[in-house]
């Protein structure tokens, strides 16, 4: 069941709809050209979090994409709403998503709206199981984003066709999931996700405690769970470092994940049929990172 609510500016908490119902009009650009931006976030007992981080960067893809959205107030109470107008959000993890489209042709406004649904149970047990990933490329130089700013990277915005595609085609191949690489070999991200990475021990063999995620040049977007993390992990005691990385850098790690909001921190046990570390040392990481992030939570 989801829960539906638009942002008005006659309704200063939002207006309750019902997601059965007609909403959309057939003319939005957010429908007929994928013109728009959206944010996922995980509810817990009913609270939002990381709110703050996702409302920050839900106005930097408006600023990029050059869209006028309503402010985080108006955001802030919608999810309230929402969230109150969902028994199962006292109970159990929920996802809300925001969306904002550049609305109908010739309206100049925004269409935006929040809607609230549990986590579903196949993603969660991916936080258990891990995943069986495949790289792909991307299609793009790893220096694309600073030579051609209007292909948006770094937003997050509607048009995630590309990305469902490869999700496709990874489970078409047996794989649970991908990690995009560039034209010149660097990785980028998942579809859905951030990449990390661990070492425990450096060249010479000494202890090491070392988080890696790939760097934000490439025209990635900004990870709120996996900087979320990296604040708690620092204060744990663990090293940080951001790319570049590469495929052998995956395989050569102790541990590597997928990280998103919603499903957290998803440890990868392949990549492309080859292991990532050893399912003992996965294992203790996961559980250790995880109890960090939970921190944030």
């Amino acid at each position: 069941m989801t829960t539906l609510v638009f942002l008005d500016p006659q309704h200063p908490a939002g207006r309750l709809a019902d997601p059965a119902a007609p909403a959309i009009m057939a003319t939005d650009q957010g429908l007929t050209r994928g013109d728009g931006i959206f944010e996922s976030l995980l509810a817990v007992k009913g609270a939002p979090r990381k709110l703050g981080a996702h409302l920050a960067r839900l106005a930097a893809s408006a600023e990029l994409m050059d869209l006028t959205i309503p402010d985080a107030g108006a955001w802030q109470a919608a999810i309230l709403h929402a969230l109150a107008a969902t028994p199962e959000s006292q109970d159990r993890q929920c996802t809300v998503r925001l969306t904002a489209t550049r609305g109908p042709e010739g309206a100049h406004r925004a269409t935006a709206w929040v809607a609230v649904s549990t986590v579903s149970p196949a993603l969660a047990a991916q936080r258990e199981k891990g995943l069986d990933v495949m790289l792909l490329e991307r299609g793009y130089d790893s220096d694309i984003a600073a030579r051609a700013p209007w292909l948006l990277l770094g937003a997050k915005t509607l048009s995630y066709a590309v990305n469902m595609a490869a999700l496709r085609h990874a489970h078409s191949e047996g794989a649970d999931d991908v990690i995009f690489t560039s034209r010149d070999g660097l990785v980028l991200e998942g579809p859905t996700s951030s990449v990390l990475l661990a070492h425990i021990s450096d060249d010479s063999g000494d202890p090491v405690k070392r988080l890696i995620t790939p760097h934000l040049d490439t025209g990635i977007l900004p990870g709120t769970t996996q900087g979320a993390l990296f604040a708690a992990a620092r204060d744990a005691g663990w090293e940080l470092g951001y790319g570049p990385v590469t495929p052998e850098d995956l395989l050569d790690a102790d541990a590597a994940w997928l990280i998103s909001s919603i499903r957290l921190l998803a440890p990868i046990n392949t990549i492309d049929g080859h292991s990532v570390g050893t399912a003992g040392i996965r294992q203790v990481l996961t559980a250790e990172l995880s109890a960090l992030l939970a921190q944030t939570l």
